[in-house]
């Protein structure tokens, strides 16, 4: 099976999950940028993309609780753009990642990490979510 990333983009953290050859979602890393500047976000994820050989992106998609689109989820789908701009031969999907953070929240509570420790990866536990949910979906429909 083909790696693919899954990203929990905010204004200032990107969290970045990865799977493996198995399908296995797994925690990447946390990338901190100045608020806003998706251009070194941007430039950060397609250094991940080519040094893992990864060409398929579950970019998570914040819709509002009802359903609608924000500004975040407008912002999302300017990244999308932007990255397939640099890279047209991309796959990229948006996922609902509606409830991410809350279900990231609560498996690192589980896990009993401290509250700095959640603080530090939780965007990147979100991914995860994000991921799972992509792969899931894409298996359901085999």
């Amino acid at each position: 099976m083909k790696r693919i990333l899954g990203l929990d983009l905010g204004t200032r953290t990107c969290g970045i999950a990865i799977s493996d050859t198995l399908g296995i979602a797994h925690g990447y890393e946390n990338f901190r940028f100045l608020d806003g500047a998706y251009k070194q976000c941007l430039a950060h994820i397609m250094e991940v993309l080519q040094k893992e050989d990864v060409h398929e992106i579950a970019l998570g998609y914040p819709l509002n609780m009802d359903g609608s689109v924000g500004e975040r989820a407008e912002s999302c789908a300017r990244f999308k753009q932007e990255l397939l701009g640099l890279d047209p031969t991309l796959k990229i999907e948006l996922v609902d990642e509606r409830m991410t953070t809350m279900i990231a929240t609560k498996r690192l509570l589980e896990a009993d990490l401290s509250r700095r420790k959640r603080h530090a990866v939780i965007d990147q536990q979100s991914a995860v979510v994000i991921l799972e949910s992509y792969l899931e979906a894409k298996e359901n429909a085999q």
